[in-house]
């Protein structure tokens, strides 16, 4: 189970001055990426592949999405393995070159500007990648504790390194041909091994472990998900295969469908881990998380659509495209990141104010640390702001997806608030 404020002081937890910076970083870029596409409405559905789009979807995944889960990661990967992390400074390193490479790599996409600083920001990213991959992987050996939830994370960091090793590639291309095709060709591998390598295989890894535990279930299904590992992986291999071959468009439904699976056995695991609860209240934080998991099969959903009409027609629907990245990055990760940000880093802050007193005094609870009301508004924000944006898309109503927008901005205000009663918080010691 996961640490309670009582117990926290004895469980090995990497230190918050490692974490904080990340959770600051991620809820930071977030209000940006927010801030970006209410002012980018004029070119956000024309194309995917546009210097204000590209600017927005790297500040999603690389500034809020990656920064949030390396932060995360860092404190419950050492949970995971009943060890201590290996090293801080790798920490501090990773940290660093990520902070610096992504604010300028975004500004290089914003005005498509493809140079030495933005080449340069890309490599940062990669020593970043780098830095985690050596501090987890030293890890899991010094502890010895095997750990199919470890797998999960060791292998999708994997993936996200060849992610930013393929991105660092095509940034280069634009000036010295070092691939064989246009960098737009490899686009949609080098997203799908991100979105499929990365934040899945990461989410699927990282949920299967936190969401019983917050849901106080004694579930467990080891098999079932090696089998969610095999799935996730073999079709991701095979998509890969399918891309450097040109095989038919009609090949793609084979990984499609292995991902669907996937996704659906998750399903399954969380639906039982939730019958098996002890605690029968759910509060909004996991309802949040949960949800999470029903949107995962929007994007099946949209790239079903988006494969039949490269297979009829040879080419994709604009909108389709459009919505199916949104739901991804503003749909899935952002709802478990909402989510999980306030079942575990009160726990962080609690253990930085109050660990010294448990047991000797009365404390708050973690869960008393942030506001209940601001993150119940952050929700209804949040939900409205992604259903509009999704219709306004699909349907072409350019209000709707103005009113989203701007709810969207909203909900990354309320997020930042509540991140910073978080950060500020002292000890208050309840007589």
């Amino acid at each position: 189970m996961f640490p309670t404020s009582t117990n926290m002081a004895d469980t090995k937890t990497t230190s918050y001055k490692v974490v904080l910076p990340f959770y600051a970083y991620g809820a930071c870029s977030f209000l940006v990426a927010t801030i970006l596409l209410l002012f980018s409405l004029s070119t956000v559905n024309t194309h995917y592949f546009t210097p204000h789009n590209l600017a927005i979807v790297h500040s999603m995944a690389l500034g809020w999405g990656t920064m949030m889960i390396l932060g995360a990661s860092h404190q419950l990967v050492p949970v995971m393995i009943e060890g201590k992390l290996y090293s801080n400074t790798l920490a501090y390193l990773s940290f660093a070159f990520a902070a610096v490479g992504i604010p300028v790599l975004v500004y290089g996409f914003y005005t498509f500007n493809m140079g030495h600083f933005t080449q340069c920001a890309g490599l940062f990213i990669v020593f970043s990648i780098i830095c985690y991959l050596i501090n987890l992987a030293a890890s899991m050996l010094k502890s010895k504790n095997e750990n199919v939830h470890a797998y999960f994370v060791l292998t999708a960091v994997l993936w996200l390194l060849i992610t930013v090793i393929l991105g660092v590639l095509m940034l280069y291309n634009f000036s010295y041909n070092v691939l064989p095709k246009t960098s737009l060709d490899y686009l949609p591998l080098h997203a799908h091994i991100g979105i499929v390598g990365w934040f899945l295989l990461l989410v699927i890894g990282v949920g299967s472990r936190l969401i019983p535990m917050f849901l106080i279930s004694k579930y467990s299904n080891n098999q079932q998900l090696w089998w969610i590992y095999g799935l996730i992986n073999g079709g991701l291999l095979f998509f890969i295969a399918a891309f450097l071959l040109a095989l038919p468009n009609m090949c793609l439904l084979i990984p499609l469908i292995a991902i669907a699976i996937s996704i659906v056995l998750f399903g399954n695991f969380c639906y039982k881990s939730y019958q098996a609860r002890i605690r029968k209240k759910v509060d909004e934080q996991m309802k949040i998380s949960l949800l999470s998991v029903l949107i995962m099969c929007l994007p099946i959903l949209f790239l079903l659509i988006i494969i039949i009409g490269l297979v009829v027609t040879n080419s994709g629907n604009m909108n389709f495209l459009i919505s199916y990245g949104f739901v991804i990055f503003f749909g899935w990760i952002t709802a478990i990141i909402l989510g999980m940000t306030f079942k575990t880093l009160p726990f962080i802050i609690w253990n930085r104010t109050y660990h010294r007193l448990a047991g000797k005094s009365k404390t708050p609870n973690p869960k008393d640390l942030f506001s209940e009301s601001i993150f119940k508004w952050m929700a209804v924000f949040y939900l409205l702001g992604f259903v509009l944006f999704i219709v306004g898309i699909v349907f072409s109503i350019v209000l709707l997806v103005q009113i989203a927008s701007f709810l969207l901005v909203i909900c990354s205000l309320l997020y930042n608030c509540n991140i910073v009663k978080l950060f500020m918080h002292t000890s208050k010691i309840i007589l």
